[in-house]
């Protein structure tokens, strides 16, 4: 008989970040567990009830925006409802935000029923702790009475720490497919992305995947333009709320037609426009672990990055990519410039990039070492 897990999450596919991700990405893969999830609806078009893939997807609110502050209440009501049914063996909040408040309060009233937290945190922690407010000795209680906590990153770990948790912790990182992501397409099928693009022959793409927030710093990549010649130009996949910021600073500097803003990509397109580029690049100011470096890393394009969060954990200067600086535009140009003028390097970041992914960050491993988890805990119960 499968074991079951019920899942907090304060938003779940079709909405797409890194987390939802990785929670599709595992559960699909544990065929032996029963997997339910409670997340906002937050969106009206949005099933209250839907089966994607492995997981049993359960939507409180009212379809707006709010309804992830209602998360940790009206989840709460269908928590307990479902408790009364199906005798969860465990249950796992992804993320100390609105699901982790879940889960404390679900923690509450079922003190003995296993609780594993998930961090995968990638916003600065002080901008984290400006949001939670005068909530914080509660947020604190998060990692006080989670019974287990899997991190994503080494940088996590530390922070599960200092909020104070005592028990065990480990990481076990966020993956990539390595399969999918190292296959080839037919050249003519590259050739008219290309064209779409009028990407000639001596043009070279910068790409980023990113959110376009602030702690991304898409904004110091379109500054660094103006330190590189004209036929290097910015692939930019994705939204957020800096997307006019951002057209607006690409005008100013007189290199609107070097940035092409595509806006969001299904996650099963992003290959194609990795295939056609020539370095990834994300200068963030903070990162829990970073998945589109792997991705990018997998698909074999060299990587440049700051040395900030979780991005240590994989990116080993001048061997699996290139560390710029924070904040220096002239900086990222500079690193730009020594891989596209430098073969050997680039073919070394490459190789040793795509060998670190396979080794240690595909999915089909992270997903066994999340069985473990759950075994474990399910076991000591």
């Amino acid at each position: 008989m499968s074991k079951k897990v019920l899942i907090f999450s304060t938003a779940y596919l079709p909405l797409v970040g890194g987390a939802e991700i990785a929670v599709k990405e595992i559960t699909q893969r544990l065929t032996d567990w029963r997997f339910d999830l409670i997340a906002a609806k937050i969106k009206p078009d949005l099933a209250r009830f839907e089966k994607i893939g492995n997981v049993n997807i359960y939507r409180v609110g009212l379809g707006i925006n709010f309804d992830k502050f209602l998360l940790p209440f009206l989840g709460l009501l269908k928590a307990n409802q479902l408790e009364r049914k199906n005798h969860y063996d465990l249950t796992w909040s992804i993320m100390a935000s609105f699901g982790g408040f879940l889960g404390l309060f679900f923690k509450y009233f079922h003190s003995q029923k296993p609780w594993l937290l998930t961090l995968q945190e990638g916003d600065p922690i002080r901008a984290i702790f400006k949001k939670v407010g005068i909530f914080r000795p509660l947020f604190k209680q998060i990692f006080r009475r989670a019974d287990y906590i899997q991190v994503i990153s080494r940088y996590l770990a530390d922070w599960a720490k200092e909020m104070g948790s005592r028990c065990p912790i480990e990481i076990v990182p966020n993956g990539v497919d390595p399969e999918y992501f190292s296959q080839e397409y037919p050249a003519a099928e590259l050739n008219k992305l290309k064209s779409k693009f009028n990407k000639k022959g001596e043009d070279k793409y910068l790409i980023t995947v990113s959110r376009l927030v602030l702690k991304n710093a898409v904004d110091d990549v379109i500054k660094s333009l103006k330190y590189l010649s004209k036929n290097v130009k910015f692939l930019i996949l994705g939204s957020g709320p800096d997307l006019a910021k951002l057209q607006k600073l690409a005008e100013e500097l007189e290199v609107k037609n070097r940035v092409i803003f595509l806006g969001q990509i299904d996650h099963k397109e992003i290959l194609k426009y990795l295939k056609i580029s020539d370095i990834f690049i994300r200068p963030s100011l903070s990162e829990g672990l970073g998945n589109s470096f792997l991705e990018a890393m997998v698909a074999g394009l060299p990587v440049i990055g700051t040395s900030v969060g979780g991005i240590p954990d994989f990116l080993e200067d001048r061997k699996t990519g290139l560390f710029c600086r924070v904040r220096n535009p002239q900086n990222i140009a500079g690193k730009v410039k020594e891989l596209l003028s430098d073969n050997e390097l680039r073919r070394v970041i490459i190789d040793n990039g795509w060998a670190l992914v396979e080794k240690k960050y595909s999915w089909f491993k992270i997903s066994q070492q999340m069985d473990q988890i759950f075994k474990k805990l399910s076991e000591d119960a």
